[in-house]
């Protein structure tokens, strides 16, 4: 079977069976192209493909220089394809069974400590028109945990004040209930009834909370930007992005004796969301979870 056509349907497969989230498929597509440059160079058709063959790909990509984490990535793409093929039968021997991954030393994220997450967003000028957005931003990826992604696709119709949650559709578009403290939706609500209600909105963009100036949702690079001329602003020298809140959040809660599992459910992580254990956890109970042991909360 063709390569080309092979390949689309494995890309699907991780679309729509898998619920795999658009940026992983499109890495996955990218990766992917690498070992179809490499097999067409040397006009190798799928089923011919070996492990001598992977082993000399593997080698290509280590002589260019790849970093381990960058080489690893694209091995465990080519091993799940291999793997797609031999369940639909398109071949019976899998290739990449033997193939190694490169061993790969674990970089502890950067975490903020509470005085310089305080620090930055005291640094927010509030008296720029986007002064407050830019606080709401700060609180909510730092007092919810939620992903870059998370944030700029937040709707006015997640935003649930009153029952104390906001509803977040993380990756594979899989939506999850996550609290909000008093902090957060005081500076969403001062947001959005100064400055986001006064504002000419592009159509289509209408139910999106975050907006720049023109009205339009804002980027997750405009999101990296803005952390990364706050941490100039006060001297900070840890090499930051929107992640490292996710990351704080998840250390603060944990070293404040709040239940794992609890902080697992609520970054909305796959291995465990996807396990039975977790998914009938009672929403009360993970919303008193993190308002009780979130710093931010005890100011």
């Amino acid at each position: 079977m063709h390569w080309n056509l092979l390949h689309k349907q494995f890309i699907a497969y991780l679309r729509i069976e898998k619920g795999l989230a658009e940026n992983t498929c499109l890495a996955y597509q990218q990766d992917l192209q690498k070992l179809m440059d490499f097999c067409l160079s040397r006009q190798l058709e799928v089923e011919a493909v070996t492990y001598e063959h992977l082993k000399e790909l593997v080698s290509i990509f280590f002589d260019l220089g790849l970093s381990a984490r960058s080489q690893a990535r694209i091995i465990s793409g080519i091993k799940q394809f291999f793997g797609f093929l031999l369940a639909e039968q398109v071949i019976t021997n899998d290739p990449s069974e033997l193939l190694e991954q490169p061993k790969l030393g674990r970089k502890l994220p950067e975490v903020l400590d509470i005085e310089e997450i305080d620090a930055l967003i005291s640094a927010v000028d509030v008296s720029k028109a986007e002064g407050h957005r830019n606080r709401a931003i700060l609180e909510t990826l730092y007092s919810c945990g939620i992903r870059v992604s998370e944030l700029v696709n937040l709707k006015l119709s997640d935003l649930f004040f009153e029952e104390g949650f906001i509803r977040v559709i993380g990756k594979g578009n899989k939506e999850r209930l996550v609290p909000v403290s008093e902090k957060v939706e005081k500076e969403l609500s001062f947001y959005l009834e100064h400055q986001r209600k006064h504002m000419n909105i592009l159509k289509g963009d209408e139910n999106i909370v975050f907006l720049n100036r023109r009205g339009q949702r804002l980027t997750r690079v405009m999101i990296f930007t803005i952390i990364r001329q706050l941490a100039q602003a006060i001297g900070l020298k840890k090499s930051i992005s929107p992640h490292t809140f996710r990351h704080s959040f998840a250390t603060h809660l944990l070293e404040g004796g709040a239940n794992l599992r609890a902080i697992q459910e609520m970054l909305g992580h796959e291995s465990i969301t996807t396990t039975e254990i977790y998914t009938h956890m009672d929403q009360r109970f993970l919303r008193d979870a993190i308002l009780t042991y979130h710093p931010r909360n005890h100011q």
